[in-house]
């Protein structure tokens, strides 16, 4: 059986090749993704009857990708979240970026690595078909420094997981924080909100923002407040409660302050679906996870197969450093110089009951 097949898909305006990837596993498990800002377009598991589902929101074609969207299924750089009043200081520099999200920027800028073509090698192993995409980021793109070399690296494995790693070099002293940005519905996609999701989250800690969404600084504990999600609870429970935290971000908007070892991959988070029985765990070498409930998804319409998403109909679990840490010298650093190696790991585990 081939796991892993190509498509043409399209092109960008620029006439570079836009190409579909699907790799299968040997359960049936199936992920599609495109070059095209290194997207998860497509994936489907098995629910508890065995009924397979595609669970994460996006388009049937690449017009939709290629116009404003909600970062559906990207690669997220060169600094994925916010950097407050879109600028940083490094090596006594100040670096001014665009402010694509009111006084901050937004998820790497006007351009950024959601928005461009990676280069792709194939592979085939004995636990899975791999998927190597490739981007090199030039001195001074989107206002950081350094030529960047980005590789993402997906693999789906025989234990119905999507793997993601992440590595990159650079020849001057720059910052980076890469993630991926899909949202899902354990239901499938397009089946409404997802407030019945029943989610744990582990973290002791989280990190409260301002009105700008960006953090205070502060590494507040979840005791006794509605971001304790150490034991498993309904997203819905409380998000629309009176707490001025869940009012600033419009509910959950928030970046946590992962439990685990620094480096090692190590549990981030759970989710289930009562409707459909699956369960997604996720597991991260990073120190933080943004979770983020849909809340400004406002009706996006040609969705997959006529879907059209509104407010909350999906959830993302961003891996991730933490949001505006250039400006933040307390949180873990986010810098890389010449010489050294970018590395991160997240693993989507897939399972139903």
């Amino acid at each position: 059986m081939i796991q892993i097949s190509k498509q043409h898909w399209g092109a960008m305006a620029s006439g570079e090749q836009i190409d579909l990837y699907t790799l299968r596993n040997q359960r049936g498990m199936q992920a599609t993704i495109t070059n095209y800002g290194g997207r998860l377009v497509t994936l489907k598991t098995p629910d508890r009857n065995g009924h397979f589902d595609d669970i994460v929101l996006g388009f049937d074609n690449l017009d939709g990708y290629l116009h404003k969207n909600p970062y559906f299924g990207a690669l997220v750089g060169r600094y994925a979240n916010r950097i407050a009043n879109a600028q940083f200081q490094l090596d006594g520099k100040t670096f001014e970026l665009a402010r694509n999200n009111g006084e901050c920027s937004l998820h790497g800028g006007i351009k950024g690595f959601d928005k461009v073509a990676w280069q792709t090698r194939e592979s085939e192993t004995s636990n899975g078909p791999v998927l190597e995409l490739t981007y090199v980021s030039k001195d001074g793109e989107e206002g950081y420094p350094g030529t960047l070399t980005a590789t993402v690296t997906y693999s789906l494995t025989e234990q119905n997981e999507l793997r993601i790693d992440y590595a990159a070099t650079t020849d001057k002293n720059t910052v980076l924080n890469l993630t991926n940005h899909s949202y899902f519905d354990l239901s499938g996609q397009g089946r409404g909100n997802i407030l019945d999701h029943v989610v744990t989250i582990y973290a002791d800690r989280f990190t409260p923002i301002d009105r700008h969404l960006i953090p205070t600084g502060e590494l507040r504990n979840v005791q006794a407040t509605p971001f304790d999600f150490r034991k498993p609870t309904r997203i819905g429970d409380r998000i629309d409660g009176e707490d001025e935290q869940l009012q600033l971000g419009r509910g959950y908007d928030h970046n946590y302050v992962l439990n685990g070892p620094d480096n090692q991959v190590s549990p981030a988070a759970r989710v289930s679906d009562p409707r459909s029985g699956r369960v997604m765990e996720v597991l991260t070498t990073q120190p933080g996870v943004q979770f983020y409930t849909g809340n400004h998804l406002d009706g996006v319409a040609n969705g997959k197969g006529g879907s059209v998403y509104g407010f909350r109909s999906g959830f993302c679990l961003e891996t991730q450093h933490f949001p505006d840490s250039p400006n933040q010298p307390a949180f873990p650093s986010t810098e890389l110089k010449p010489g050294q190696r970018y590395r991160g790991t997240t693993i989507f585990r897939f399972s139903a009951e």
